[in-house]
């Protein structure tokens, strides 16, 4: 079952249960696929690459991350676990996280390959993580992570 056919039936669960946070997360995902969708038909293309749904995944999933760290900054922490709530919804669509074991040797191996050594070789290494990554970690935490191992 393709995403947008399990997210209809996601819809249906959500209303026949009454879960209106479920919901409001699983339409806003929809509307995002179908506003991607349209934005393609100029291109000629009709419907989005498993790739492309994950990147809008991943997209709405940082969205949520960035806003649960600005009401905390705020001390709004209501609005906060609201959009915890709604990430833990979106996370149930994207591919399994990797851990940071596997994210440090993905780094280690890039670093290896491309004999970086210093800060300078940064973009060079972000750039190969975040294509092997895509999808599977956060961009601040590989970013984090490189910097850490290109410091030493």
């Amino acid at each position: 079952m393709g995403l947008k056919e399990q997210i209809g039936e996601d819809i249906k669960a959500a209303m026949k249960a009454k879960d209106k946070v479920r919901l409001e997360t699983v339409r806003s995902i929809k509307k995002a696929l179908l506003e991607k969708e349209v934005e393609l038909r100029v291109l000629g293309r009709d419907s989005l690459s498993a790739e492309e749904e994950i990147e809008l995944l991943a997209r709405q999933a940082k969205q949520r991350r960035d806003s649960i760290e600005q009401f905390e900054k705020a001390q709004r922490q209501d609005l906060a676990d609201k959009e915890a709530a709604e990430l833990a919804i979106i996370e149930t669509y994207l591919p399994k996280q990797a851990s940071e074991a596997e994210i440090n040797e993905i780094i280690d191996s890039i670093i290896e390959s491309t004999k970086a050594s210093s800060a300078k070789d940064l973009g060079k290494v972000m750039g190969l993580a975040m294509k092997q990554l895509k999808g599977k970690a956060d961009g601040k935490k590989i970013q984090t992570l490189v910097k850490s191992k290109l410091a030493n």
